[in-house]
């Protein structure tokens, strides 16, 4: 296994006139690509004085300079910390703290002390810069190539270390179940802030495809053109973009049924008729959904149209991962028996940084514990139940917060919805399901009216006990619920 960079240059020597990089303007061929990486990797070094094991954070925004910036980190051996160019103060403030980066590219960072840089920094210098005849080193597989700092959903955030190996590994495995090519032209939207958007640009440039770079899934018709002007033939997005794709624009990403040869959709949950939706009117294109975390990148995946009568699942573990479901004292459960998905493989990460503690916990033997809880059936499909610490001990009784949304998302007036525990008013179950309504009109929904419905789907430990109007479900930028955060108000 060689590690992505090193990929991208023995496909740029063997294709230096390839397109490698388009965003509507400027166009990087993988010839110029490798020489820009080169070039960044001589600034990072003799300006900023950068060396292996050395760290910096980059706002992670979707340039050509960013990219170029990145690999050439790891040529170096320099661990990246890629983050939203929007990260608020706080957080900002408690991922410096932790690492100490010896640069920061991209932000203002005021308060800090150490050497800081813009992204035109290194454009400006790259305009002036010849390269020398050195040989590129190509970093080592063990090395810490990126560390990824959590959405912080079921508590602090924590930095996951990604190994080279682990990236090449989750490239390697995502290529094979999508079956991607070289002759491939993918549009990047998502935000490269994230494994997912990240994951995707390591993807593609790694198997030798164009990417095209796009602001964000907000502009149609920057999308549609881009799909039409550049030939695109996929791209990845979450629920949430397929949402604004489908608000803003109907379903005119038919049109393009017979051009798009795959989807990657991820990151959160996706509503049943939303995944026929897409089954139907693309009826050519290779849908695959994911299941993974940043510290298990892509675990398991399912192809929509293959798969379709296992759309209630998150499909089967990924090429090269092994999934298996384990009780709460780390002992492999019956298939059909609910416990924790426990996931191996080179696409693991190597551990959180500077949390011992955390690292020996999060762990049976070789198999990471991703605190989601779940089942596996005779097949090997994977039903995804809830988030371990989301889970609601009812009296005893284990209710997924995601069972009862479903039901009650179906009720008339409810827009949006999520459930927590809480502790028992009466204190004698312990906890009783709680449900948050983002309602069309308020004065319209009765709280009586709806538990009268819920009771009809759903045993009556499973009904939720308290209710309360909100204004909207937080959520991470990716989607993802923060029920935790309901529960700590």
């Amino acid at each position: 296994m060689k590690s992505i960079v090193e990929q991208i240059f023995i496909y740029a020597k063997e294709n230096p006139q390839k397109e490698a990089l388009k965003d509507g303007k400027d166009v990087m061929t993988y010839g110029e690509l490798i020489d820009r990486i080169r070039i960044d990797k001589i600034i990072l070094s003799k300006w900023y004085h950068l060396n292996a094991n050395d760290s910096l954070i980059i706002a992670a925004d979707k340039q050509m300079s960013f990219i170029t910036i990145y690999f050439a980190c790891h040529i170096l051996g320099v661990t990246v910390l890629p983050i939203a160019p929007d990260t608020n103060d706080k957080r900002f403030q408690l991922i410096y703290h932790k690492v100490q980066p010896k640069l920061v590219i991209g932000f203002d960072a005021k308060g800090i002390e150490c050497q800081k840089a813009s992204l035109g920094d290194f454009e400006n210098a790259a305009e002036n810069m010849v390269l020398d005849n050195d040989l590129v080193e190509f970093p080592d597989l063990s090395n810490v190539a990126d560390i990824m700092f959590t959405t912080g959903t079921t508590g602090e955030p924590k930095g996951v270390q990604l190994t080279q190996r682990n990236l090449a590994a989750a490239a390697r495995n995502i290529n094979t179940f999508i079956g991607n090519k070289s002759t491939d032209v993918e549009m990047l939207a998502l935000p490269v802030s994230h494994s997912f958007g990240l994951g995707r640009m390591r993807c593609a440039l790694s198997n030798g495809q164009t990417l095209v770079l796009l602001g964000s899934f907000a502009n149609m018709k920057k999308f549609f053109r881009f799909i039409d002007e550049f030939h695109v033939t996929g791209y990845g997005m979450v629920p949430a973009s397929w949402a604004m794709i489908k608000k803003l624009s109907g379903l005119k990403i038919k049109e393009y049924a017979s051009q798009l040869r795959y989807i990657e959709i991820g990151s959160s949950p996706m509503p049943m008729e939303e995944k026929r939706t897409l089954t139907e009117n693309l009826p050519n294109t290779r849908i695959c959904m994911h299941y993974g975390l940043t510290e298990a990148s892509r675990s398991a995946f399912i192809e929509f149209h293959e798969q379709y009568d296992y759309l209630d699942t998150v499909g089967k573990q990924s090429p090269n991962m092994f999934i298996e479901i384990r009780d709460e004292d780390g002992i492999k459960v019956s298939n059909g028996i609910e416990g924790e998905i426990c996931v191996r493989g080179e696409a693991v990460f190597s551990g959180y940084y500077e949390m011992p503690d955390e690292n020996k916990k999060s762990f049976w033997g070789e198999y990471f514990r991703t605190g989601d809880w779940g089942t596996m059936d005779d097949d090997g499909y994977i039903r995804l139940v809830s988030r371990k610490k989301e889970l609601i001990n009812v009296g005893g009784k284990k209710v997924s917060p995601i069972e009862v949304e479903e039901v009650l998302a179906k009720i008339e007036g409810v827009k949006d919805c999520v459930c927590v525990g809480v502790s028992d008013p009466e204190k004698v179950l312990g906890e009783v399901v709680k449900a948050y309504i983002v309602a069309d009109d308020p004065s319209c929904i009765s709280f009586d009216e709806v538990k009268k419905k819920l009771m009809h789907s759903l045993e009556d430990y499973k009904v939720p006990m308290l209710y309360e109007f909100i204004d909207a479900v937080p959520k991470t930028s990716s989607g993802k619920v923060q029920r935790l955060s309901l529960k700590k108000s």
